[in-house]
């Protein structure tokens, strides 16, 4: 019997690709993180996309959030938080550890669990600790759940800056002197510990730079201009990582490029330039974030050093095994050397963040920017790659 003449069944469009943003946070770096989520989720083309906004508490409760990007800015000198988005003080969203299975639930105490929809990849905007440094990954990589940026292994050596620096050297990279105090190192001697840094100052001068090891967004760093101020800034760095490092002051320029992945493979940014900042010690976190001083794009550089310095944040991508995107730091010295001073898996993404300033410079406008992150995100498969 031909079919020809029966009615036929309307053809259901294609489903739109479900984009989970996950942001905040346990780290220091929960607010920056709320506020990137605000400029990515305010610029995902919702015609191609399906969106699902997922905040983590400061306490790492993953919560539900309303899809209001115009709540997720700074105000009044003070950064946004999950817990002022989250619908629900007590309900909890929980990843599929299937990888059959892409369904997110939702669940409250004394209600019965409900099911928010397939996801097939996740934006994870989060900064720091728990969430830029591989902990994330690992987690939607069991998942099987396709997610934007760096894998396990790239995502922790860029959260690591002493294993970055070490990876770096490598693979011939040039860094800056440094060293590293761990917390059993500190424990067991805090004495000799201390007088390693005394030492190192003795070795390269002050100032140095005390930083914890493991953070990002300039937060807990100290510039130390002599002995009496080294006490309280290893506290401070301290407070947001049992391990420190600490480097020498390099002269020289602050030049930072931009690394995006495209179909062909990654290609490089016109670089920026940080100028030194009128009202602050360094490019610390009120500077970057606050008082937004205004970067340098594209960086006043020779057609030869930016050619160079475009090299350089490839080649320090691809020595890490980064995917997706990266910023990468150079410090241009005085005798024109380019030193890399540190790469970000997830640098910041704010409307004034130096990143998509920089792609703006070479052609990519913020929307696309972050729908090239997301395709390449789907492209790509989880687990050995």
């Amino acid at each position: 019997m031909s079919t020809e003449n029966l009615p036929q069944s309307p053809q259901q469009p294609p489903r739109k690709p479900r984009v989970a943003v996950v942001f905040g946070g346990r780290s220091s770096e929960h607010g920056i993180s709320v506020v990137t989520a605000g400029a990515v989720l305010k610029a995902i083309d919702r015609t191609r996309y399906d969106v699902l906004p997922i905040g983590i508490t400061q306490d790492g409760r993953w919560a539900l959030t309303a899809d209001e990007p115009e709540r997720m800015a700074i105000t009044d000198r003070r950064t946004p938080s999950v817990a002022e988005l989250a619908e629900s003080t007590e309900g909890g969203v929980v990843l599929p550890v299937d990888p059959a299975n892409r369904e997110v639930v939702y669940s409250e105490p004394g209600s019965v669990p409900k099911a928010l929809g397939e996801v097939d990849v996740v934006f994870p905007v989060l900064h720091g600790p728990y969430g830029e440094d591989g902990t994330l990954q690992g987690l939607l990589e069991l998942s099987g759940v396709p997610y934007v940026g760096s894998g396990v292994l790239a995502s922790a050596v860029g959260q690591d800056k002493e294993y970055m620096k070490r990876v770096f050297t490598s693979f011939g990279l040039k860094v800056g002197p440094y060293v590293v105090i761990r917390p059993r190192e500190w424990e067991r001697d805090e004495p000799a510990a201390r007088k390693r840094i005394v030492d190192f100052a003795g070795e390269h001068g002050w100032p140095l730079f005390v930083k914890p090891a493991r953070a990002g967004s300039s937060i807990g760093i100290t510039k130390v201009e002599d002995l009496a101020g080294l006490d309280e800034a290893i506290a401070e760095a301290q407070r947001h990582d049992p391990k420190i490092l600490v480097e020498a002051a390099l002269r020289g320029r602050e030049i930072e490029c931009g690394v995006l992945e495209f179909e062909d493979g990654p290609r490089a940014s016109v670089p920026a330039e940080i100028p030194p900042p009128d009202a602050h010690a360094y490019y610390d976190f009120e500077a970057k974030y606050i008082d937004s001083t205004p970067g340098i794009v594209p960086a006043p550089l020779t057609p030869e050093e930016t050619a160079q310095v475009q090299r350089l944040a490839v080649d320090a991508y691809d020595a890490a095994s980064c995917e997706g995107l990266v910023r990468a730091d150079f410090f241009l010295t005085e005798d024109g050397e380019f030193v890399i001073n540190e790469i970000n898996t997830m640098p910041g993404f704010t409307p004034i963040s130096m990143y998509p300033q920089m792609w703006q410079a070479t052609g990519v406008e913020y929307p696309e920017l972050v729908d090239r992150l997301i395709q390449a995100a789907l492209r790509r498969s989880t687990g050995l790659r």
